[in-house]
């Protein structure tokens, strides 16, 4: 059966050349589109639709509104289409705090002439997120069933803690892709900040949305959270995230070093690329995590870990 998507653009050009893209993959058939949010949802009430593209610039309803009246009355898995621009990558953010599965960006601003540049990645995250489990927006959680709690007799551990900021002797590596953000959200927030351990992320992100990611993690998260930049030493207590477009290595210092080497498993930053680098430095001490996403990178990287 074909993935049905719904695209939605105020440019009847974007419209078009969306379309044209991801119908010239089999498994997908473009169902309808619509040229701004009050179109789609009125499109949607009479549409079967697996996946909706979504712009974020228009007129009469924006993206951010639609998303979120979409989220709250009949959730879909949504990809959204935004600018390289500062402003646009908050707005993405935005977008996936609200339920957005994951996001292309735009080549160049809001009418791209490049847009076949994003083709690829466009048409496999549609496939990739077709079927995903969204929760409507603001829906709480199910409570969970009480469990019997099993009493075990055991010497209490103290927890050891070391002063933030200290070098780490311990590093934690998280690779993401697809989906991860909101991923990452939840679990960088649950982590306290005097953890002996130092953290390194690896989201597949394009610049400028790493830099406005990294402080959106830090406004919500007990740690430290920063872009990092070449050099930075992995310190207890801190995390850092990979700048979009570069390779995240470590060198014998356990500094950062940026590179810009040819993407690895069609990406750049690669998380097996970090995670290679590891094993000579921190020898045991390392714990890899793999959260949601499309692809094989970090598979390797695990491995060595």
């Amino acid at each position: 059966m074909s993935i049905r998507v719904l695209v939605v653009d105020d440019s009847a050009f974007m419209r078009k050349m969306i379309s044209k893209i991801l119908t010239s993959d089999p498994s997908i058939d473009v169902v309808a589109t619509a040229r701004n949010g009050a179109d789609a949802l009125k499109k949607l009430a009479s549409t079967e639709v697996d996946v909706v593209t979504l712009d974020v610039e228009m007129p009469v309803m924006n993206g951010l509104d639609t998303l979120r009246e979409l989220m709250a009355t009949n959730p879909k898995p949504v990809i959204m289409l935004s600018s390289r621009t500062k402003r646009g990558s908050e707005i993405t953010l935005q977008a996936l705090a609200l339920g957005a599965v994951d996001f292309v960006p735009k080549p160049s601003g809001e009418i791209s002439l490049d847009i076949d540049m994003i083709a690829q990645e466009l048409t496999e995250k549609v496939k990739a997120v077709a079927g995903a489990r969204v929760t409507p927006y603001n829906a709480a959680p199910p409570a969970p069933k009480p469990q019997p709690i099993p009493v075990i007799e055991r010497t209490p551990t103290p927890r050891t803690t070391t002063p933030v900021g200290t070098p780490a002797q311990n590093v934690v590596i998280i690779g993401s892709s697809t989906g991860g953000p909101k991923a990452l959200e939840q679990v960088v927030a649950g982590i306290p900040k005097d953890i002996p351990a130092g953290f390194l992320i690896v989201q597949h992100m394009p610049q400028p949305f790493t830099k406005s990611f990294a402080e959106r993690l830090n406004g919500i998260a007990e740690l430290t959270v920063t872009e990092a930049q070449d050099g930075d030493l992995i310190q207890n207590g801190k995390v850092l995230l990979a700048p979009g477009s570069y390779h995240m290595t470590v060198d014998r210092d356990k500094r950062i070093r940026l590179n810009q080497d040819p993407p690895v498993q069609f990406v750049r930053p690669s998380i097996d690329v970090t995670m290679a680098c590891l094993p000579p430095v921190f020898g045991s001490n390392i714990l890899g995590v793999i959260l949601t996403g499309m692809g094989r990178d970090g598979a390797d990287g695990m491995g060595l870990i």
